[in-house]
């Protein structure tokens, strides 16, 4: 079920076009939007909100135009990568402001439960302005959490945050996707979202240029040799058998086992275990060592 569709979406600044002719459909769970600087992360997720309109095409948000629809806001939360934040505010004093543009009814109460969500409990009632930066991201995602929106966008929502501090909040949007909300991330950093992402939407100049799980996009890669690891109870026969199979033209040994590179993903994994048996040889792991988001974001950036 998709909840944010954009149906051929562009935004152009002047002669600059920021996003290309974008077309994709997401649905509940967690979502990553990566690409390099100046691809058009950020520009994508305003729109999405509501803050850009788009040039041509369309932005849809639970069946409705993205901008210019009020009641979508209420169902919506954005996390901008700038500070938003008034620093004389108290932490507590701003996410209760957020409450109370959303019209809650117990808008005190709901600013507590934010703010012990994101663990800022013992900080909210010094001012803003006194906060570390990943102090401040929590609080704009308190911010954003208030009114428990259907919609959660975030872009680089972890800058600033210690690792205890990403961990803590990772969870926090796990728990929301769970909930069944639609989260979208924009992150450069790939180990949280290869940890953290359903799915991810990789922009390149603008363009989309790939979505989905990043290891189904791995394996539609048959341009790039596939590269495994294996263990075995005889590692160095099982490089020589393993050499005969048409699939495999890269076969090394080492300390952590055979080092295999193939041509053909599907064939190799159907054959290794007839080849392993017919050597009387006992697999003990087979692990697919360039199949990271890291592998599969580089690939499509440098293409």
């Amino acid at each position: 079920m998709s909840v944010i569709e954009l149906r051929r979406a562009s935004r152009w600044y002047g002669n600059v076009v920021a996003v290309n002719d974008m077309s994709c459909e997401v649905g509940p769970g967690i979502t990553g939007v990566l690409g390099p600087n100046g691809a058009g992360k950020t520009t994508v997720l305003h729109m999405i909100a509501g803050l850009l309109s788009p040039s041509s095409g369309e932005v849809i948000v639970n069946g409705q135009k993205a901008l210019g629809t009020p009641e979508t806001y209420r169902t919506l939360a954005l996390v901008p990568e700038r500070e938003a934040v008034h620093g004389f505010l108290t932490g507590f004093e701003f996410v209760r402001m957020s409450a109370r543009l959303q019209g809650l009814a117990d808008a005190t109460g709901a600013a507590r439960r934010a703010i012990a969500l994101v663990d800022l409990e013992s900080a909210q009632h010094r001012k803003v302005a006194t906060y570390s930066k990943g102090m401040r991201q929590r609080v704009k995602i308190a911010g954003a959490l208030v009114h428990s929106p259907r919609v959660l966008i975030l872009d680089e929502p972890f800058n600033g945050m210690d690792p205890r501090q990403r961990l803590h909040m990772m969870e926090v949007l796990r728990q929301a996707a769970s909930e069944g909300c639609t989260v979208m991330i924009s992150s450069h950093i790939l180990e949280e979202l290869n940890d953290l992402a359903d799915s991810v939407l990789v922009m390149v100049a603008g363009r989309l240029a790939a979505s989905g799980h990043f290891r189904e996009i791995r394996k539609l890669m048959t341009d790039r040799p596939h590269t495994f690891t294996v263990r075995s109870s005889d590692d160095r026969l099982l490089a020589a058998s393993i050499m005969r199979d048409a699939s495999v033209f890269g076969v090394e040994l080492g300390d952590a086992g055979v080092v295999v590179r193939t041509s053909d993903r599907g064939a190799f994994t159907r054959n290794l275990p007839r080849t392993a048996r017919d050597a009387g040889i006992s697999l003990r792991e087979i692990l697919p060592t360039d199949e990271s988001l890291e592998s599969v974001f580089t690939y499509l950036v440098n293409r």
